[in-house]
């Protein structure tokens, strides 16, 4: 998909970098009571185990790490909105590194701390202007830290279905900032404005070609809860689950976006 052209949504630099933090430190505190049966277990991201899974989710934070021992871009050359459609070109990479990763550090918490800190020192040395050569393209590392959002919100839902009984915990603002970054992801893949999805409380955006929308109800409207907006956009879920069991509500002849889903694998 080439670039994004529609407008960027702006981001609380303050906030994300606190929402980072918020939500990796929920998934340390869910690692520390998985048993090492439960390690074990599969997950829906194909062959991997939770263990796997959570060194992944600390490889998310520690791209940033990778990011900035990189020479520094002249220029920026994508935002956010960029990275949703160029995820999967480094997805075979990717799960080899995390194998990898999981396999070097068979202790889990410990791993996550060190992560944890080092992340910490290094948002503590760098502004958030620094610009970092990501897959998306050049972006500032204040930019860059929003897909992180995106990253660990998505992989603990996917620890949390693998391990049901988990106390998992989601940071608010960072499940704010990644449900309106897939949100704007979707009207960058169906630009129009006859269709309004709506996110509650956070994300109402215009999608799909056709008559525009000016005033009063919308013709075409759909609606459902950040969680199940995050699975039907990452591939999670599939649409014509969500709508036979009542988890989106779909009305008017443009409200099925079900052909424009996953965003992002």
């Amino acid at each position: 998909m080439p670039p994004a052209k529609k407008r960027a949504r702006t981001y609380d630099p303050a906030k994300t970098r606190t929402a980072v933090l918020a939500q990796l430190s929920n998934v340390r505190d869910a690692v520390r009571a998985l048993t090492p049966e439960q390690l074990a277990r599969p997950t829906r991201l194909g062959e991997w185990t939770v263990r796997e899974l959570v060194a992944h989710l600390g490889m998310a934070v520690t791209a940033v790490h990778r990011a900035l021992a990189e020479p520094e871009p002249s220029r920026a050359d994508a935002t956010p909105l960029d990275w949703p459609f160029r995820t999967a070109a480094n997805s075979a990479a990717i799960a080899d590194f995390t194998r990898r990763l999981a396999a070097d550090h068979p202790d889990l918490d410990a791993y996550l701390a060190d992560v944890d800190a080092s992340f910490r020192a290094l948002l503590a040395e760098h502004p958030g202007t620094r610009l970092l050569a990501t897959s998306a393209g050049a972006m500032s590392l204040d930019d860059y830290l929003v897909t992180r959002t995106v990253e660990l919100v998505v992989h603990t839902d996917d620890l949390h279905a693998a391990v049901p009984a988990l106390d998992v915990r989601y940071d608010r603002q960072a499940l704010a900032a990644c449900t309106r970054l897939l949100a704007d992801a979707l009207a960058v893949k169906a630009p129009g404005g006859s269709t309004e999805v709506r996110v509650p409380p956070y994300a109402v955006v215009q999608c799909v070609e056709g008559p525009r929308h000016t005033r009063g109800t919308p013709p075409n409207v759909v609606e459902t809860d950040p969680l199940t907006w995050i699975r039907l956009a990452t591939g999670r879920l599939e649409w014509a689950e969500a709508v036979a069991e009542a988890k989106v509500s779909a009305s008017g002849e443009r409200a099925d976006i079900g052909p424009y889903l996953p965003l992002m694998g």
